[in-house]
């Protein structure tokens, strides 16, 4: 993983940046205190954690890549950085007041592991963020329709909403609540799913580098003759009719807030 990121991370500002709306439900959901230490798992170029430095709020930002930091460190110098994994958290226990996790589950090794760590290092009344998306939900993507095996890899790569729950109950964590996102056509963050309402946002292959199923998982031959279809779909019109055969009620991605037991 560490490899993976530290060769995306070469020209991810340039497409992953800090969503407003997202950012907003971040902010709401973890409702920091400015006295409070907060931390950012998970962080890559630590986007939202500078959102919420800006703010003035005390963040740390733990990734494993060196090359995400190094960005992190040159946009933000207010906030600490560290180097670091989800089931190894170089902190003391009991010393974070809230944690957010932002599309970073599906890169742990290990979840009880990295739930158990999260655990130790929050304070009792703490909360903890977490924004993914589930392989329920992904089976939602019209994507799947151009890019079926990139995809069926991504679902086998997320953890389902299941795991993430039992996962918690062993770490002694438990789901507070949840709440759905559906992709705005304004979204920021051009991640995974980012163009669903802008199917031409693909053809762009600095965002396909910043998204991990594209630049990690894909087989190029699928992804070119998937843009290709794509394309011819799009000058067709019959893109709309892949769209509106993939609508649902799910969600794209989902917020959950986590608490002690």
């Amino acid at each position: 993983m560490q490899e993976k990121y530290d060769i995306i991370g070469v020209n991810y500002n340039t497409t992953r940046k800090a969503d407003p709306y997202l950012f907003d439900r971040l902010y709401k959901l973890l409702s920091p205190s400015l006295e409070g230490t907060y931390l950012d798992i998970g962080c890559g170029t630590g986007n939202y954690t500078s959102e919420f430095a800006k703010k003035g709020y005390q963040f740390i930002g733990i990734d494993p890549s060196e090359e995400m930091l190094t960005k992190a460190k040159n946009q933000n110098s207010h906030s600490t950085w560290k180097i670091g994994k989800a089931e190894n958290i170089d902190l003391p226990s009991a010393s974070i007041d809230g944690i957010i996790a932002s599309l970073t589950l599906h890169h742990w090794q290990d979840l009880i592991q990295g739930f158990s760590e999260l655990n130790r290092i929050l304070k009792s009344n703490g909360k903890i963020i977490i924004f993914t998306a589930t392989p329920k939900q992904m089976k939602g993507y019209w994507l799947n329709h151009y890019f079926p095996k990139m995809l069926m890899d991504s679902m086998i790569q997320m953890p389902a909403f299941d795991r993430i729950q039992s996962s918690l109950e062993t770490a002694n964590l438990k789901i507070d609540s949840t709440e759905k996102y559906f992709i705005q056509p304004d979204l920021q963050d051009l991640f995974l799913y980012s163009g669903k309402h802008n199917p031409k946002l693909y053809f762009d292959p600095t965002v396909r580098h910043g998204i991990s199923s594209f630049s990690a998982l894909s087989n190029i031959r699928e992804v070119e003759q998937g843009l290709k279809t794509l394309e011819k779909d799009i000058l067709s019109g019959e893109i709309y009719k892949i769209i509106k055969k993939y609508e649902n009620t799910e969600g794209d991605y989902l917020f959950m807030t986590i608490k002690k037991v």
